[in-house]
């Protein structure tokens, strides 16, 4: 079975599905506070999902996110990544992850260990209560502490994804860097992106660019570039004085196409080649009209073909340029 390489020879190796556009947050950056939800019916069922990210690996992704909304929302969830499991097992499947608001983590922690998820990402922009509540609507920040020191009982590393807000966290950095320290936790720092109807007021109000924290970093700390890479779009240093590695996503100041090695399929089964691209291909279709997965991979192969060479995000002349319609939420985070 040939692997799939896109159009500049970059193998597709690595796949993020978001099972649910669902969430039991609102972050500002990511929704709309009253969302209007897709119908059910127009959601890739689990078994669906299951033959999908499947075919994924029989035709070479080696890891898959699973992402939402929050995956954790989404009912008997756990069947799919038990489902999931079996890849790993074979060797097929090299690792099995999840990207997550925490909320859920304290109930499902153990249970995500004991199907072989060995590490989870927890997005977590603040450590103060209030504005934790602030930022995310309708979250609670003790809910989520708790499911990050039960996702560290059960043995899962976790990784913390702290999108950079101007205004908002910009006093938390070194709070933020102390505390991840002392628990063991890896941290990234994510440029927010301009994805979903929010208004550019709003967007460039939040922009903080990476390489302004960045060099705030190094007036305290010494930092040395690693060329190391997880598969992700993140680049990664090491903090000297305390050994931490921390990771930059910056999808606006320095993008990160041309190692890409990633697709993303929505929760109704739409394959975006590229987050920053509007172009898509519908897997729903061919999921639904037959058993066989010919025509999946069929329709698999003709949009790996079409995968561009790269976005095109730009807050520069005080213009969100090449903002998406879509919510992060849809598309998955």
């Amino acid at each position: 079975m040939a692997p799939l390489i896109d159009p500049f020879a970059r193998p597709i190796s690595y796949l993020r599905v978001s099972v649910t556009d669902r969430c039991d947050f609102r972050c500002t950056y990511c929704m709309a506070e009253h969302m209007q939800f897709l119908p059910k019916k127009d959601l890739l069922t689990l078994e669906e999902l299951d033959r999908l990210c499947s075919t994924f690996v029989r035709l070479g992704v080696e890891k898959l996110r699973i992402t939402g909304g929050e995956p954790l929302v989404r009912r008997d969830i756990m069947t799919f990544f038990k489902a999931m499991s079996r890849h790993l097992e074979t060797g097929a499947l090299r690792e099995l992850t999840l990207t997550t608001n925490g909320s859920q983590l304290a109930r499902f922690a153990a249970d995500l260990a004991a199907v072989g998820v060995r590490r989870v990402n927890v997005s977590l922009d603040t450590l103060d209560a209030a504005k934790f509540q602030a930022i995310t609507r309708w979250g609670r920040l003790p809910q989520v502490m708790e499911g990050i020191a039960a996702a560290t009982a059960a043995g899962l590393r976790v990784k913390i994804n702290a999108v950079a807000l101007k205004g908002f966290n910009e006093d938390e950095l070194f709070p933020l860097l102390d505390w991840c320290a002392g628990e063991g936790h890896d941290l990234t720092f994510i440029e927010v992106m301009p994805m979903g109807e929010m208004g550019e007021e709003l967007r460039l109000d939040q922009y903080w660019p990476l390489k302004v924290l960045r060099a705030r970093l190094a007036e305290r700390f010494t930092l040395t570039d690693l060329a190391e890479r997880t598969g992700g779009p993140a680049r990664y240093v090491r903090v000297e004085e305390t050994g931490q590695k921390i990771g930059f996503i910056t999808p606006l100041t320095h993008n990160f196409c041309e190692s890409c090695n990633r697709v993303r399929v929505t929760c109704t089964g739409e394959l975006f080649m590229c987050l920053g691209q509007e172009d898509n291909a519908d897997l729903r279709a061919p999921l639904r009209a037959s058993g066989d997965d010919a025509a999946l991979e069929d329709a698999i192969r003709a949009a790996i073909a079409r995968k561009p060479k790269g976005h095109d995000f730009d807050y520069s002349r005080q213009k969100v340029a090449g903002q998406m319609t879509r919510h992060m939420s849809h598309t998955g985070g």
